[in-house]
C-alpha cells in the first residue's frame, strides 16, 4: 500500500517538474542575459536565448498535456505554471531587448525602452491573473468552459514573447543587417512599439485561437501535398533562415486572430460568421 502510495506521489510529480525544467530556462536565459555586458549580444547569443525560451515554451504545452493525461490537475501545479510563465514570457523577453539594445542609462531612448519593457511584463502578469481567474469561472459552467478551450481571451503570454523576442532576433539579425541598416534609435522605437502593442493584446478583450483544438480538414490528397510541401519549406526556413521564419509564424498568428475579430466587428452581432471571435465585453469579469 504503501510503495503504491509512493509511486502515485511521483507520478503526480511529473508535471511539476516538467514545469520547473520551463521556469528553469526562463531563469537561465535571464541570468545569462545580465552577466553579458554592455553591447557584447551577439546574434549567435540571441539565438540560442531564443532556443532555450522556446524549449521553455514547449515545456509549458507538455506540462499541461502531462497533467491532463495522467488527471493530476491540481490548484498548485496552476500556480506554479503561472509564476513560471510570469517569469520566462514575462521577464525574460524584457530583459532579452534591453540587453540586447544596451542603451546608456539616463537617456530618452532608455527610458523609452525601460518603460516598454515594464508595461509588457505588467501586461504579461495581469494576463496571467485573468486567465486563472477566466479558468476557474469555466469550471462551473460547460459552455464557458467549452469556450475557454477553443479560444483565448487576450494574446496569450507565450505567444506575446515569442512574438517580441522573433522581432528582436530578426532586427539584429546578419540577414537583416545585410539588406538594411537600421540607426539604434530607430530599433529602440521599433522595439518600444512592439512591446507596447504586444502589452496591449495580452489585456485586450481581443479573441486568439487555440492551437491545441485547432482542426483541418483534409478534403483530398491535394490538400495533403501541398501540406507537406509547405512543412517542407517551412523547415528548410527554420533551418537556413531561422529568425527570418521565426519572425513570420509568431505575427502571422497575431495578425490571423485580428484580422478574424475584425471581420467579426464589421459582420455585426446579428451576424453568426466567426461568432467565436466576438470581443468579450468590459465588464465580463469583475475585480
Amino acid at each position: 500500500m504503501n510503495m503504491n502510495t509512493q509511486k502515485l506521489k511521483k507520478i503526480y510529480l511529473l508535471p511539476n517538474v516538467i514545469t520547473a525544467f520551463g521556469l528553469s530556462c526562463g531563469l537561465f536565459v535571464i541570468f545569462k542575459m545580465n552577466m553579458i555586458g554592455l553591447g557584447e549580444v551577439t546574434p549567435q547569443l540571441l539565438l540560442i536565448v531564443t532556443g532555450i525560451l522556446l524549449l521553455s515554451a514547449f515545456a509549458d504545452v507538455l506540462d499541461g498535456a502531462v497533467a491532463r493525461a495522467i488527471k493530476a490537475e491540481s490548484e498548485f501545479g496552476n500556480v506554479f505554471d503561472s509564476l513560471a510563465d510570469a517569469i520566462s514570457f514575462g521577464v525574460a523577453p524584457s530583459v532579452i531587448v534591453l540587453k540586447t539594445l544596451s542603451l546608456d542609462p539616463g537617456t530618452q531612448l532608455s527610458f523609452l525602452i525601460t518603460t516598454a519593457s515594464m508595461v509588457f511584463s505588467i501586461c504579461g502578469v495581469l494576463r496571467l491573473v485573468r486567465f486563472n481567474v477566466s479558468s476557474l469561472a469555466a469550471k462551473a459552467s460547460e459552455e464557458l468552459s467549452i469556450a475557454h478551450k477553443k479560444h483565448f481571451t487576450g494574446l496569450p503570454i507565450p505567444a506575446a514573447a515569442a512574438a517580441a523576442i522573433s522581432i528582436n532576433l530578426f532586427l539584429f539579425s546578419p540577414d537583416f543587417q545585410s539588406v538594411a541598416s537600421l540607426s539604434l534609435m530607430a530599433k529602440t522605437w521599433i522595439l518600444s512599439i512592439t512591446l507596447l502593442f504586444l502589452g496591449y493584446c495580452m489585456v485586450s478583450r481581443w479573441k486568439f485561437p487555440s492551437i491545441k483544438t485547432l482542426e483541418i480538414r483534409v478534403s483530398s490528397f491535394q490538400t495533403v501535398f501541398l501540406t507537406v510541401l509547405a512543412a517542407v519549406f517551412i523547415f528548410f526556413g527554420i533551418l537556413h533562415y531561422f529568425a527570418l521564419v521565426f519572425l513570420i509564424l509568431t505575427w502571422a498568428y497575431i495578425a490571423l486572430a485580428l484580422s478574424l475579430s475584425i471581420a467579426r466587428l464589421i459582420a455585426g452581432r446579428k451576424s453568426k460568421t466567426l461568432e467565436d471571435f466576438e470581443p468579450e465585453p468590459e465588464d465580463e469579469i469583475e475585480d
